[in-house]
């Protein structure tokens, strides 16, 4: 059965930094892309990051670029998401997940 488990949210102030993380298991981890995608009622259901197999490889969506890092240890079965500069318009609820299957989410505010 894939499990995805997210971790890594909370509250911060504007240009605050925060890291997420996401436990994966019951597939094939080293052999899969991944995402993450965050969920709000300004943007709803967005896609935000993926990381292709193999980690050398990444794309971002334009409003984080230059401000999120995904990363990935397939040893550990982990995915990331480094999350700098991070402003009120990033609240959501944040979810990793692969093409067919997400996480139950973490949440994440971003106020002052």
């Amino acid at each position: 059965e894939v499990q995805l488990v997210e971790s890594g949210g909370g509250w911060v102030q504007p240009g605050g930094s925060l890291r997420l993380s996401c436990a994966a298991s019951g597939f094939a981890f080293k052999t899969t892309t991944m995402h993450w995608t965050r969920e709000s009622a300004r943007e709803g259901h967005v896609w935000v990051a993926a990381i292709f197999v193999g980690g050398n490889r990444t794309t971002y969506m334009s409003s984080v670029q230059g401000r999120f890092t995904i990363s990935r240890d397939d040893a550990k079965n982990m995915l990331y998401l480094q999350m700098n500069n991070l402003r009120p318009d990033d609240t959501a609820v944040y979810y990793c997940s692969t093409d067919t299957k997400r996480g139950q989410g973490t949440q994440v505010t971003v106020s002052s």
